[in-house]
């Protein structure tokens, strides 16, 4: 949801396009970008979702608003869906490995082994996720789950 998106990516809000909920998505998304707190978002992604359950971007975004409200269960279930709309998305991923951390769920590594993998096979990518962590830690400063993720995206 950044400029390099911590939520979704560039195909992702490509399969929103044409679609009626569309417009409030990029509104949405738009006003992450430009600053807005999470708190004043979250309604509109709900919104989103709610509109359209088969847009795996909408799930990418409110999961990821839902981890910097430190809402993880809620984020689990987001992150979930979003993964299993698109299991090829790595923000997804990055998401719902956020919310098994937090929660003490199993099978991170799987999510944490694919992203890296992504992340060498496309260096694009690589600098739009880091962005992505970047915006994470600036919004929400001592995030444990991130740093640790962060830590392990880097080795």
């Amino acid at each position: 949801m950044t400029a390099p998106s911590p939520t979704p990516s560039s195909t992702d809000t490509s399969e929103a396009a044409g679609s009626g909920e569309s417009s409030l998505f990029d509104q949405a998304l738009a006003r992450y970008q430009s600053g807005a707190a999470p708190e004043d978002l979250i309604d509109d992604f709900l919104a989103i979702t709610s509109q359209a359950p088969q847009q795996s971007a909408g799930w990418t975004c409110l999961a990821w608003l839902q981890l910097l409200l430190d809402q993880p269960r809620a984020a689990l279930q987001s992150a979930r869906t979003a993964v299993r709309l698109n299991p090829q998305d790595p923000q997804a991923r990055i998401n719902l490995s956020l919310a098994l951390l937090e929660t003490g769920g199993k099978g991170v590594r799987e999510h944490v082994e694919l992203v890296q993998r992504l992340m060498l096979m496309a260096p694009e990518l690589a600098e739009e996720l880091r962005g992505s962590i970047a915006d994470g830690l600036q919004r929400r400063p001592g995030w444990g789950a991130l740093n640790k993720l962060k830590g392990w995206l880097e080795d």
